[in-house]
């Protein structure tokens, strides 16, 4: 996953505890104890709040080690919920305390501060509301703090590239992507696995298609991809408009239909939908565009960032006005009701003038921060361009509802919908690489994915392997002295659902709500009976991991 993509929200990854005796004799019990009962808060603005506040209370008591922690939870909370664009004070604050007091962050802490700094500096690609000479500021001293030589040098010239990229300085960018191609990302660096789709999607903007798909193709083996949960996803819709313009359009069709697949349902994946509009606008598939357009408008009120809202208004605008010149200008699609807007019909014209309005607005504000008209000029070259190739066939599941649909399903083995088959690693895996998620095997053939606040494990189990096993482990976790309430949760649970079962248990100072669903397939299980099970298993999940995290 990348900077944007790598952060899943979780709240399992909190900072290592400070370095104890050493700093033991400046904490304020009281404010200790306000910690974590903050901490404790389900996720959402009072928890923002009152971690804000207790890092004003603990600068005010002189207690740094305390300030340090709401912070750095602050930071968490805000990457949760995709708000970067606030990281930029608390982490300069969480550094002016660490260069003040050197003995104050642990080695692990120090590292995860150089990467909250840079996703501080990344703030500024994805929203005008980040201010221009706070990021350049923020990144000289992470260039100072790395070195010339230490292994983040890269990432400095990754984030040097891509800013200088940002304010429409190729010259600069080209300069900085010498330095940065080939190299493996440092412990405060994105995502390796996903550095090649960042590549790629630089050169394409510089209508180096060639080179983006070579990019793209040099990576295909390499370890850091496989162990990627995005992928191969992120490279495959990098790769989209790259392959159109170099006449490969049938390429470009599949990367679409299977990227596709995955991407309409991760919230983490809305920056990517404008390159699948752009392929249908550009790839001829205009009745498919529209119902894309359609189907993720609603994503549109609360976008990951303002950069990803542009980029999708914009591209939805072409789409739209592609679609009036062939005649579908009356089409209508409903647009919700969000805020004090009442739900209404808008047809492809008036939304493609809404959608236009919406991309020349923001382009406007990243140009007026960064001093430049660059976003209005690629925003406008965008709304300028025409179908690059007659549409080819696309694959089966070329409709927008075709992931939901379970006919035809083919689990990659060759077994039919309804034939039984031993319970196998790889059925598991395309049940769910069906459904479009994204997921890791590990060492032990667990497979292990994430949705929303669950994370959910699922292995054979048994003497011979026959049963599948799912556990759910929610992402909210609880102080040891709250045992007596976790057990009664999952007493409550167990008697008012029948899966997962639930119960509690102790992890170092923390207490962990999981629950199990155990299913014996000694006689086989077919494709289609498999889904149902996995479909099951994480909906129940979902639910059991999102009443921890209402708990108060």
């Amino acid at each position: 996953m990348t900077g944007r993509d790598e952060f899943t929200g979780s709240r399992t990854g909190t900072p290592p505890t400070g370095p104890g005796d050493r700093l033991a004799r400046f904490r304020v019990p009281a404010l200790e104890a306000a910690l974590a009962d903050a901490r404790d808060l389900p996720d959402g603005p009072a928890r923002q709040v009152a971690l804000e506040r207790l890092a004003e209370r603990a600068d005010a008591a002189g207690d740094v080690r305390s300030g340090m922690e709401a912070r750095f939870a602050l930071i968490e909370a805000y990457l949760l919920h995709g708000e970067r664009w606030r990281l930029v004070e608390p982490v300069r604050r969480c550094r002016a305390a660490a260069d003040h007091r050197p003995d104050l962050l642990t080695d692990p802490e120090a590292w995860l501060l150089l990467r909250y700094q840079r996703y501080a500096v990344e703030a500024l690609l994805g929203t005008p509301r980040v201010g221009l000479d706070q990021t350049r500021s923020l990144l000289h001293d992470l260039a100072h703090r790395v070195g010339a030589d230490g292994p983040d040098t890269p990432t400095v010239a990754e984030l040097h590239c891509r800013i200088a990229d940002h304010l429409g300085d190729e010259p600069t960018a080209r300069h900085w992507y010498e330095q940065w191609a080939g190299k493996r990302p440092g412990p405060a660096g994105g995502c390796p696995g996903c550095a090649s789709a960042r590549r790629a999607e630089l050169l394409a903007s510089w209508g180096e298609w060639t080179a983006a798909l070579t990019e793209l193709t040099e990576a295909d083996g390499d370890g850091d991809r496989r162990s990627c949960t995005d992928q191969p996803e992120r490279d495959l819709v990098a790769g989209l408009l790259p392959a159109l313009r170099t006449g490969e359009p049938t390429r470009a069709a599949a990367a679409h239909v299977r990227a596709y697949r995955r991407h309409r349902r991760e919230r983490a994946a809305f920056p990517h939908l404008a390159a699948h509009l752009r392929f249908c606008a550009l790839g001829g598939h205009l009745e498919r565009g529209l119902a894309i357009l359609a189907e993720q408008l609603p994503r549109l009120d609360q976008p990951t960032d303002d950069l990803a809202a542009m980029e999708f208004a914009a591209a939805g605008a072409l789409l739209c006005a592609l679609a009036v010149e062939a005649g579908l200008g009356g089409q209508t699609m409903p647009r919700p009701a969000y805020g004090e807007r009442t739900a209404t019909e808008l047809d492809v014209a008036t939304l493609g003038a809404l959608l236009l309005g919406m991309a020349g607005e923001l382009a406007g504000s990243f140009d007026a921060r960064n001093g430049t008209g660059h976003h209005s000029g690629r925003m406008a070259a965008w709304l300028a361009e025409r179908p690059l190739a007659a549409p080819v066939p696309l694959p089966s599941d070329d409709t927008p509802d075709g992931p939901d649909e379970h006919d035809g399903f083919d689990d990659g083995l060759g077994l039919a919908e309804q034939e039984l088959a031993t319970l196998s690693v790889k059925m598991i895996t395309e049940v769910l690489h069906r459904r479009g998620e994204q997921y890791l095997v590990q060492q032990d053939d667990t497979v292990v994915g994430r949705w929303g606040s669950a994370v959910i494990q699922f292995r054979r189990a048994g003497e011979r392997g026959e049963v599948l096993h799912a556990r759910v482990m929610a992402a909210r976790r609880l102080p040891t002295t709250r045992l007596a309430e976790a057990y009664a949760f999952c007493n409550a649970w167990n008697h008012d659902r029948l899966l997962p079962k639930a119960y509690a248990h102790h992890l170092g100072d923390e207490l962990v709500l999981a629950g199990d669903v155990a299913t014996d397939l000694t006689h086989g299980v077919a494709p289609a009976q498999l889904m149902v099970l996995v479909d099951a298993a994480i909906a129940t999940g979902v639910a059991y991991a999102e009443a921890v995290s209402a708990l108060p």
